[in-house]
């Protein structure tokens, strides 16, 4: 495989063909922060959080660092004032989800976000599936998804499938950012009240259908 150089933040980064720029930063010692991201998992580019900035041929753009591929000559931008405001609200919105977890309560003050800027929906859920895809990659179960869109989104376990799989497996639990106990919670709730899950799950699996 070919090797490409880029710069990343004033350094020059030799880098795989195929890397992506978190790859690359991390190869050099450069941390990005991140959410939704596991070195086992398929890139997801969910939570935003790894957003930097890529200069080339005189345009800058803001991509997430965990999907978008280390490119020949790019000039890389991992902390700048710009991508400073840009995770300080991906903050804010989460933590209005989770505010007491420890992952961004950390990145809450790094970035000098206030948690309580936007209005409580304490789901404990930010989205960041790495629950269900560990679940469907690496553990082939496919033993809960995510059901509904926008504001209603949420995770979903099968029933079916949890009551075998899921207590004697918990691999997913301590990846959640925000409350393996809410992950517990909502595996119980899923199991002993089947046709209450069922009801609601969109996913096309356990409706009786």
């Amino acid at each position: 495989m070919s090797e490409l150089v880029l710069q990343i933040d004033g350094i020059e980064v030799t880098a795989q063909e195929g890397a992506t720029i978190l790859e690359a930063a991390e190869s050099v010692g450069i941390a990005i922060p991140t959410l939704c991201h596991h070195h086992k998992l398929e890139p997801y580019g969910g939570c935003r959080v790894c957003s930097v900035e890529v200069e080339a041929n005189g345009r800058t753009v803001v991509v997430a660092a965990c999907t978008y591929p280390a490119e020949k000559n790019v000039v890389v931008r991992t902390k700048t004032e710009k991508l400073g405001r840009i995770r300080k609200a991906l903050v804010e919105m989460m933590m209005a989800h989770a505010p007491d977890s420890e992952k961004l309560v950390e990145l809450a003050e790094e970035y000098g976000a206030d948690k309580d800027r936007f209005k409580r929906n304490q789901s404990f859920c930010i989205h960041c599936g790495l629950c269900v895809r560990y679940c469907n990659e690496v553990k082939k179960k496919n033993a809960l998804g995510f059901i509904d869109r926008g504001a209603k989104k949420r995770i979903c376990f099968i029933p079916e499938i949890a009551a075998k799989e899921c207590w004697q497996c918990k691999e997913c639990f301590p990846l959640c950012p925000t409350s393996a106990l809410q992950a517990a919670f909502v595996l119980n709730e899923s199991i002993t009240q089947p046709a209450a899950s069922a009801g609601t799950c969109s996913c096309g699996h356990g409706t009786g259908k």
